[in-house]
């Protein structure tokens, strides 16, 4: 064995050509240990064995395919992906033809793991939209094939009922061209008849189930499967298979391999018609002569699948009930009776010819090979023919094992050491012996004149086979005096290779004949149905011919040899998959069960020759690299050729000469424990190396640590000197300096004190030099003054004062604003009565002169507390916006929803805090399409609340600090602007669109409020033009004055998505 020792390291021994000691017992407890942690697959050379996991497990992700890619057969643990990898590398790389036999018993895992190999395949080989097309095909041929050949048995749920050799052809890039598929032994007696518990083939209740309800009305389909004879006529309950989502996949899956809709539907025609068939049934009619004949008793049947295949209803009833046999240019037709019909019947309905594999497969081209079987307990020909198959494929699999084993041995030059093993062919031989043969025979009895049963069958066998040490039967027993209960009168035993089977000879002639009318196959191609027509060729008139067809024996015997010579050109890889119990549980490993499978797959003998003369071998260089520790002159480094170091390193052990032999490229090791004590050796030694290892690298880590720490020492240090001298000269520096400034300041205090000095006498002379100057002067000059004049002096500056202050006054009086309370104040204290008596004197006549200029019907109108208002009012519009002059006419009332004697604004005037200064009917325009809808405006001393007038709740409210102006038009419109800033959490919708019938009070009120609030002015704009700002953007608003009355209020128009017009009048 060419291994790795990876194999070693795995749970259990990865290739059993490692395992020892080599035992039945322990190859199974091998197996069972690898299975319970999930290691389903394990090695014998080159050959894979694969444990039935039944459970889905992680290990077929397309990570686990890059892994397996290009890598070497033994350096990964064992897996399915290897051997697919290593058969296409070596028909990619070394332009071998490769084939991958997958054997094993029914539910042991043989279609999962050709599903496997084939997505393996499909995801390493080449890109490209021809090969991508390809490997689809490939892929989903799968889905198909199961469909058409594959059901539910006792053991399996999804068990292959034929035999299929799959012939993919690749190019010299290793990209999929396409190929041949071929089948075998299709199981032909399931669609007639099957046991209770099992199924018939998936593609029947996939379509009764999946078919949509015009589908069935045009196949004359009812999807209650209790209705068919053919399926038993029970309900199709199968757990863990949704038939209608697998129908669906099948159709996808022919599409996608290159049927047409037509070709589809032709297909599922042909399943129609046999379901039909089933449900034809015969009655016992009698000619006048009074012989026994037969009709048909539902016509209605009849008529439907004759409608299918589009075929005269009388030539069907013909070739069911009667038979023409033609003899010296003479036709006769014969009645036949109901159980002469039933027979031929069969061979038209059932799967067999292989027209039924044939009828799906006409259009599939993949390749793979997979040989499926289920043993039965009243085996009959079918299991026979199996039997004898799988025998030859044991015959080529011992062969091409010991054959491969030599051509390796004559190629290192070692010494072939000759194997005894058990050569099957005695039982090949036996079988298919073209003289002797038990086929043999049965065509002779199938073609003998006369009468012929298996009884006569069972009679030439005892003859010809009496003495055959691996032929059974009552005779032959009883001849040598042994008693067996068990072997029936019409049963015979053979001992095959992986044990002794009985076989029950009924129907073996009937099988074997598989006899196709001849007025069938002509109905058949009577009909207009293409699919039909294809299937039986032989029922064109013009190639009739009277040659006996050849039987199913020799039909089967003449694949079987073909497969051989194909098996034979082509380098086989094996995949033997077992069954680890027979109730389909995860974890559940039967003893019995798998030693029978171990037995009659001959895995045993298998290991034994593989491990044949020398159970170990490795190229030399590989084998230096692993081992080179394990001697002084090898480690580490060898100069020499690698087989030089190879026998160096060996001679070096205690290892005896004759357990080793030296090839031309290869190390041949005779046991395995030489192999296990090289490893035991290798990792006590890999151990002082990773001790070794790791003591170095603690020192290296431990120096490398010193000196980080040391060299990062002497830098901390040197910064540290630097920081603490720089540290140290800042504060002798600081010191120094406060010490020059405390110098400084003490020397210029001292001076300014000096200067201060030096001054005040200076003053103090000046001052005494005055008062002495003018003493003198007034000494002098007293005797020239009158006595008034000082009175006199001093009512001229108070009288200059005064005037000064008037002209003053009279140059900075107040506005005429009545509202505006400023006053300029007195400049001299003597003065401030006199100032406040004036203030008052103005004020009065300045609201006498506003009375005078004011209308009277004006004037009487307004009341104590609107006075400051209309005043406002009168600054803010006058001569500004034309509704100015209309608004003198109406008193402001402030309140003009009545809150307090409508009961349902109660609640909303609560929430005031009775803080109102206005209430207000006003209509809100919608920024989206300019149309209105009404509000209740109030305003209070600190917020505006805009209100819904029918809940009478409110929807908005504004803080006075977050209304950054208002804007309005110089018309007679109601239409103003409330700008929020920015800032404002009621303006994150955007500024507001209001219209009111009370514009000049509600904004004077507005303006006065938040003056009084927040102390700032409410900037108001006058213009026809503005700009209103929005969530979702800013858009211009114009006021337009028309000469037409838009209705009551003003009319806004939205001009695109950025731009408003509003007509007033």
């Amino acid at each position: 064995m060419d291994a790795d020792l990876t194999l070693l390291s795995t749970i259990g021994v990865g290739d059993l050509v490692l395992l020892d000691p080599l035992t039945e017992d322990t190859l199974l407890q091998n197996l069972e240990e690898r299975f319970q942690h999930h290691e389903i697959y394990t090695y014998i050379g080159n050959v894979v064995i694969s444990v039935n996991p039944y459970q889905p497990l992680p290990i077929y992700s397309e990570e686990m395919v890059e892994q397996y890619k290009n890598c070497n057969f033994f350096c990964v643990k064992p897996h399915i992906y290897a051997i697919a990898d290593d058969a296409y590398r070596s028909l990619r790389d070394q332009d071998k033809d490769q084939c991958v036999l997958i054997t094993g018993e029914s539910g042991a895992g043989k279609t999962e793991a050709s599903k496997l190999v084939m997505s393996y395949v499909a995801a390493v080989c080449g890109k490209g939209e021809q090969v991508n097309l390809v490997k689809e095909q490939l892929l989903q041929s799968n889905p198909v094939l199961e469909a058409f050949g594959n059901a539910k048995t006792i053991r399996n749920d999804n068990s292959s009922r034929f035999g299929k050799y799959m012939d993919i052809e690749f190019d010299f890039k290793g990209d999929p061209l396409g190929g041949v598929i071929s089948n075998y032994l299709l199981e032909k007696s399931r669609v007639i008849h099957h046991v209770k518990g099992e199924r018939n083939f998936h593609i029947f209740y996939q379509l009764l189930s999946g078919g949509s309800d015009q589908l069935l009305k045009q196949l004359k389909l009812e999807r209650d499967c209790s209705l068919y004879g053919y399926l038993n006529r029970e309900a199709p309950s199968l757990q863990g298979i949704d038939d209608a989502a697998n129908f669906s996949v099948v159709q996808d899956a022919m599409k996608a391999i290159g049927f047409s809709s037509a070709e589809v539907t032709a297909v599922l025609e042909v399943i129609a018609v046999v379901l039909k068939l089933g449900n034809v049934q015969l009655s016992e009619q009698f000619q006048a002569s009074g012989a026994e004949s037969c009709g048909i008793q539902n016509e209605k049947v009849i008529r439907d699948i004759c409608q299918l295949i589009q075929l005269d209803e009388s030539v069907l009833e013909h070739a069911l009930c009667s038979r023409t046999v033609k003899a010296h240019q003479e036709k006769v037709v014969t009645s036949l009776k109901v159980s002469q019909v039933i027979a031929p019947a069969s061979c038209q309905e059932g799967p067999d010819n292989p027209r039924w594999g044939d009828g799906c497969q006409l259009w599939v081209g993949k390749y793979l090979e997979i040989l499926e079987a289920e043993p039965k307990e009243n085996n009959s020909f079918e299991q026979f023919v199996i039997n004898y198959c799988n025998e030859k494929l044991q015959q080529i699999f011992i062969l091409l094992t010991l054959k491969e084993e030599q051509e390796e041995y004559i190629r290192e030059g070692v010494a072939w050491t000759p194997v005894d093993f058990f050569d099957n062919s005695i039982i090949c031989d036996l079988i298919e012996n073209s003289k002797g043969g038990i086929l043999a025979l049965l065509d002779e009895e199938c073609l003998r004149p006369g009468k012929v049963n298996e009884a006569t069958f069972v009679t030439k066998l005892n003859q010809v086979f009496k003495e055959h040490k691996h032929y059974e039967s009552r005779v032959t027993q009883n001849a040598k005096h042994i008693l067996d209960a068990g072997l029936l009168a019409d049963c015979f035993r053979i001992r095959h290779y992986a044990g002794k089977v009985t076989y029950n000879v009924t129907g073996f002639i009937e099988k074997n004949n598989d006899l196709l009318y001849r007025d069938l196959s002509q109905a058949m191609w009577k009909a207009k149905h293409k699919l039909l027509r294809t299937l039986f060729p032989e029922g064109d008139p013009e190639k009739a011919s009277l040659k006996r067809p050849p039987t199913a024996g020799f039909q089967f015997k003449a694949s079987v040899v073909t497969l051989m010579k194909n098996l034979y050109s082509k380098k086989p890889n094996y995949i033997r998959c077992i069954k680890p119990n027979d109730t389909k549980q995860p974890a559940v490993f039967t003893d019995a069960l798998v030693r029978s499978q171990v037995r009659y797959l001959g895995l045993l003998e298998n290991v034994r020759v593989r491990r044949a003369g020398y159970a170990y071998r490795q190229v030399y260089e590989p084998c230096l690299e692993r081992y080179k520790m394990l001697c002084k002159e090898t480690w580490p480094h060898w100069n020499g050729s690698a087989r030089d170091g190879v026998q160096a390193l060996l001679g070096s052990l205690p290892i005896d000469p004759k357990e080793l032999a030296c090839g031309h490229t290869k190390i041949f090791i005779r046991s395995p424990g030489v192999l296990f004590d090289l490893e035991d050796r290798r990792q006590q030694r890999m151990g002082d190396l990773a001790a070794l290892i790791q003591a170095t690298y603690r020192a290296w880590k431990c120096r490398r640590h010193y000196q980080e720490i040391r060299k990062s020492q002497i830098l901390i240090s040197a910064w540290f000197r630097g920081h603490n001298q720089k540290k140290k000269y800042s504060k002798m520096k600081k010191s120094a300096l406060l010490i020059q400034a405390y110098i400084r300041g003490w020397k210029s205090r001292r001076l300014l004190r000096e200067l201060k000095e030096q001054m005040r006498r200076s003053q103090a002379a000046t001052i005494i030099s005055s008062y002495w100057k003018g003493h003198q002067t007034r000494k002098e000059y007293k005797k020239y003054f009158r006595s008034g004049a000082s009175a006199n002096i001093t009512t001229f500056i108070y009288q200059s004062l005064v005037q000064k202050f008037l002209l003053a006054l009279k140059n900075n009086l107040p506005s005429m604003t009545v509202t505006d309370h400023t006053w300029p104040a007195a400049p001299y204290k003597f003065l401030t009565n006199a100032n406040q008596e004036l203030k008052k004197i103005f004020h009065h006549w300045r609201f006498l002169h506003r009375k005078v200029r004011t209308p009277k019907a004006d004037f009487c109108r307004l009341r104590p507390g609107s006075i400051k208002f209309s005043a406002k009012a009168s600054e803010l519009f006058r001569d500004k916006k034309s509704l100015y002059t209309k608004s003198l006419q109406q008193p402001f009332q402030g309140e003009y929803l009545g809150l307090k004697e409508n009961s349902r604004y109660r609640k909303l005037l609560s929430s005031t805090d009775d803080k109102l200064v206005m209430a207000d009917n006003v209509r809100k325009v919608n920024r989206g399409d300019g149309k209105a809808s009404p509000r209740l405006f109030l305003l209070t001393k600190s917020h505006v609340i805009l209100a819904d007038p029918k809940a009478a709740q409110p929807k908005t409210v504004i803080t006075l600090s977050d209304i950054d102006s208002v804007s309005v038009s110089r018309y007679s419109d109601g239409f103003f602007v409330l700008h929020l800033k920015e800032s404002s959490t009621a303006g994150s919708k955007g500024d507001f669109l209001l219209i009111s019938d009370h514009l000049i009070e509600l904004v004077t009120r507005l303006h006065q409020t938040v003056l009084e609030t927040t102390k700032q002015r409410l900037k108001l704009q006058v213009t026809d033009e503005f700009l209103v700002k929005f969530k979702q953007g800013s858009i211009t608003v114009k006021v337009v004055e028309t000469a037409q009355k838009q209705g009551t209020a003003p009319v806004c128009r939205k001009k695109g998505s950025r731009r408003m017009e509003v007509l007033v009048h």
